[in-house]
């Protein structure tokens, strides 16, 4: 029967349908459903890991194990996963090992937009790519059946748009693979200097035999077109744009199985054209494999490496490299160019991290941020944030921060935090408070313990108590963990009471030792916190001084009529009404 599915929901669906056992992950955006989605089948095991090292090696585990296994992150994720990457290209699998990552072209919540196709080929493993639903499933299968045949870890690439656009898939029956038992094999799985020179030739090797693969798997594919001078590759979304332009015009060869690809494929595909056209998002990675080859081709003067590809830019830089437009297939234009606003994104109404940030703000204190909601606290009007680089940055870098400040005649100890969410501190945050306790820093980490993972859509982490399937687990004990490694002083706070909060943070960073503040109170959105009733403004005691404006939150209007409170928005969290000195805010009497 067929039906629609997300391109996260097919690749779970494919994880199941090819007998897949194992599968643990970290959340990261695009990539969260997969398993998400594989966490509803009750054939496989899923988790949520702390992060996405500790997800690949658990996964690499199963493997091992000789069951079916996947992990899956975003891409800036794959970066803290490349140390097992590389190595597991050496040792090869047991079972069939998938490693799914989803990249983010346009930047839409990430903080860049890297092409995961190079991490293919700097760890010498296979990457598939689907453009749709369907293939979604398809690969995955193919996927596990390479991983086996060939020992190797196969990464799935994804992306914004496969990721987060619906196609029709015809699902099928899960189909187990037999089980392959453990055997012990130092020579294969020990990575030790001398071993690991003897796996090297079999890696070199393997991607010879990928290569011939590559002209003859279903993974790429030739498609003929009425004009046979030109040739296109693409690949992913890049397809369903030059198809939408092209249709049938002229040749395209389709890559779904991106690395390794065979010379051969890429030399009688373009031999005797009057014109190559490479289509691709991001950076020029079949461009360059076809240039290195010796064949001229055009692409990235023609399609941007920066951001997301579109119909409107693959017809605009295709008439830019055929050198004229009438030779692409008519197309019905709108009479009018619509934009749509612009819509920043903001703090939910009731965040627990906008008090925080406003005390921050007005203390005029230096903040070292990290990944997360809280990143917002970086726009106007907070403007509470100086640095966001990666998950767990915040924490390692306060404390280079405030070591070296100290070499000069005007330190920054005292003037300067760090924030992390909870769920960050338990991915990456930890060993860099391990870091400032063991090298005696003068740091003041501030921990956003929102009791879930909330930028990519209220995950569990180890610090809820909950799993991934929202069973009872483990809750780790955030202040019994600091104070475990040694932080001097670990205070709490709510950040609603913001004189409260602002008066243990002054306390905290002037204290001449290390120090963490747990600013503590769930997400506004989660579905167990009730909420109060919507503030009551008051018109006749406002003067439009504006100061409620200050923390930035959506339900709050000033006008010439004075203050406003957008009661659907509005979830009576009281921030406001600490700030308004005539009155003007006020919570309503249960």
């Amino acid at each position: 029967m067929k039906k629609l599915m997300l391109g996260n929901e097919a690749a779970a669906r494919g994880l199941y349908e090819a007998g897949c056992t194992f599968v643990s992950s970290y959340p990261g955006t695009p990539s969260t459903e997969i398993t998400e989605q594989a966490a509803k089948y009750d054939e496989i095991y899923a988790e949520w890991a702390p992060n996405e090292k500790v997800a690949m090696e658990s996964a690499f585990g199963a493997s091992l194990a000789g069951h079916r296994a996947f992990c899956g992150m975003k891409h800036v994720g794959l970066n803290v996963a490349a140390d097992p990457l590389f190595t597991i290209s050496y040792t090869g699998v047991n079972g069939g090992f998938i490693i799914g990552v989803a990249d983010d072209p346009g930047m839409h919540s990430s903080q860049n937009e890297q092409d995961s196709r190079h991490y293919a080929r700097a760890s010498k493993i296979p990457m598939v790519e689907p453009s749709d639903s369907k293939e979604a499933i398809e690969y995955v299968k193919a996927a596990y059946e390479i991983s086996e045949k060939y020992d190797t870890p196969v990464l799935l690439k994804m992306c914004t748009r496969v990721s987060h656009s619906q196609s029709v898939v015809e699902p099928s029956d899960r189909v187990q693979p037999e089980f392959k038992p453990y055997n012990k094999d130092g020579d294969k799985y020990i990575m030790m200097p001398g071993q690991a020179r003897r796996r090297h030739p079999i890696v070199e090797q393997r991607t010879e035999d990928l290569k011939k693969l590559s002209e003859t798997t279903f993974l790429n594919r030739i498609e003929k077109g009425e004009d046979q001078s030109c040739a296109i590759i693409t690949d992913s979304t890049s397809y369903q744009y030059v198809k939408e332009v092209l249709g049938d015009r002229y040749d395209i060869l389709k890559l779904g199985l991106i690395w390794p690809v065979s010379e051969k494929l890429l030399k009688d595909f373009t031999d005797g054209r009057e014109k190559v056209i490479i289509v691709e998002e991001l950076d020029g990675f079949i461009e360059g494999m076809v240039r290195s080859l010796g064949v001229e081709c055009v692409g990235k003067e023609f399609f941007s490496p920066l951001g997301e590809l579109s119909q409107n830019l693959v017809r605009k830089g295709l008439a830019g490299a055929l050198s004229d437009e009438s030779l692409l297939p008519a197309v019905n234009k709108a009479e009018k160019d619509y934009e749509v606003p612009n819509r920043p994104p903001v703090m939910c109404a009731g965040c627990p991290h906008r008090g925080l940030f406003y005390v921050l703000n007005k203390l005029k204190l230096n903040v070292i941020g990290d990944i997360g909601c809280y990143t917002l606290g970086a726009i106007e009007p907070l403007n509470a944030i100086d640095t966001t680089i990666c998950m767990g940055a915040s924490v390692s870098g306060i404390h280079g921060f405030n070591k070296a400040s100290s070499f000069t005649d005007a330190p920054n100890e005292g003037h300067t935090v760090a924030v992390i969410g909870d769920s960050t501190f338990m991915h990456s945050g930890m060993t860099g408070l391990v870091n400032i306790a063991y090298n005696d820093s003068n740091s003041t980490v501030i921990i956003l313990d929102n009791s879930i993972t909330g930028m990519t859509g209220h995950q569990e982490n180890p610090t809820t108590g909950r799993n991934l399937k929202g069973d009872p687990a483990l809750k780790v004990d955030l202040e019994a963990l600091c104070k475990a490694v040694g932080i001097a002083s670990v205070r709490v706070v709510d950040p609603y009471d913001l004189k409260e909060t602002e008066r243990v943070i002054k306390e905290e960073v002037a204290k001449p030792c290390s120090s963490v503040v747990i600013s503590r109170r769930p997400c506004a959105l989660l579905k167990y916190v009730k909420h109060k009733a919507p503030i009551v403004p008051d018109k006749d005691k406002c003067t439009k001084c504006r100061l409620c404006m200050k923390i930035g939150c959506p339900a709050i209007m000033v006008t010439d009529k004075g203050v406003e409170i957008d009661h659907t928005l509005c979830v009576g969290c009281g921030v406001c009404t600490e700030l308004c000195r005539f009155g003007a805010l006020k919570e309503q009497e249960a």
